[in-house]
């Protein structure tokens, strides 16, 4: 079988632990908030009423594709731009380019991210396999004006970093919402995990404070995955309606 993804890709390896998914998706949920196109999630109404799942479906829907054959990738990509035609079409008004690509760039910056900070620092010729990935994605979906490869691709990102990210009303919201859903503690785990994959522009807009107090927690975590206790860490710190989800995410198909 021809899979979209090799299957000694590093992209599997970072795609295929719950771990590494949950800081992706914890950065991301940082960057949607500033997003100036976060008003389309608000249009269909599911991001502020349930702003975990909204973010979580984009995530594992990337997952899926990571891990599914050439053809049913293929045709999970053209359903995802489908589905946004369709929201597109009842709003009368096309989503911007660039939001397409910022979402595709979240996706290639913290798979990164959240792998350097688990686990060990990628080499350039992985963060180039990771790009691959995500820049076939994006030209399947139509998107315009990629660059070609990772090292082009850098300054593009920075650049979309400082256009396209704004603090609003939108952002005050999600973040209310995420601390309604999660609760404070755990809402506060998430503001640290933040802390540590975002780029720099994320963290000044949202006014994080440069104390990081999570690096000596993740040690210990790291002692607990050796020993086989981690579980018993994420059934305490994860919420509850996502537990059984997380826990799939650790299944390689």
């Amino acid at each position: 079988m021809n899979y979209f993804v090799k299957e000694t890709s590093i992209v599997r390896k970072i795609w295929g632990k719950s771990d590494t998914i949950l800081f992706i998706f914890a950065g991301a949920s940082a960057e949607f908030a500033l997003n100036k196109a976060v008003d389309w999630l608000y249009y269909t109404g599911k991001l502020p009423s349930d702003p975990l799942g909204r973010l979580f479906s984009t995530v594992e829907y990337a997952r899926k594709i990571v891990f599914a054959s050439e053809e049913n990738a293929l045709k999970a990509i053209d359903m995802m731009r489908q589905i946004h035609s369709a929201v597109e079409k009842s709003r009368g008004a096309s989503i911007p380019d660039w939001a397409y690509r910022d979402v595709l760039f979240m996706l290639i910056h913290y798979s990164i991210s959240a792998y350097e900070v688990l686990e060990s620092k990628l080499s350039e010729e992985e963060k180039e396999e990771v790009y691959n990935v995500f820049y076939r994605v994006g030209i399947r979906m139509g998107l315009k004006e990629l660059p070609s490869n990772y090292m082009d691709w850098l300054p593009v990102r920075e650049q979309h970093l400082k256009e396209n990210l704004q603090k609003s009303n939108f952002t005050e919201d999600l973040f209310k919402q995420y601390r309604k859903y999660l609760g404070l503690f755990r809402y506060r785990l998430l503001l640290e995990a933040q802390k540590l994959v975002v780029p720099s522009v994320v963290s000044r807009l949202l006014n994080f404070s440069g104390i990081k107090l999570l690096p000596p927690v993740l040690i210990l975590y790291k002692i607990c995955k050796k020993i086989k206790i981690d579980s018993f860490l994420k059934n305490l710190l994860l919420p509850k309606n996502y537990k059984k989800q997380i826990a799939e995410l650790d299944i390689v198909h």
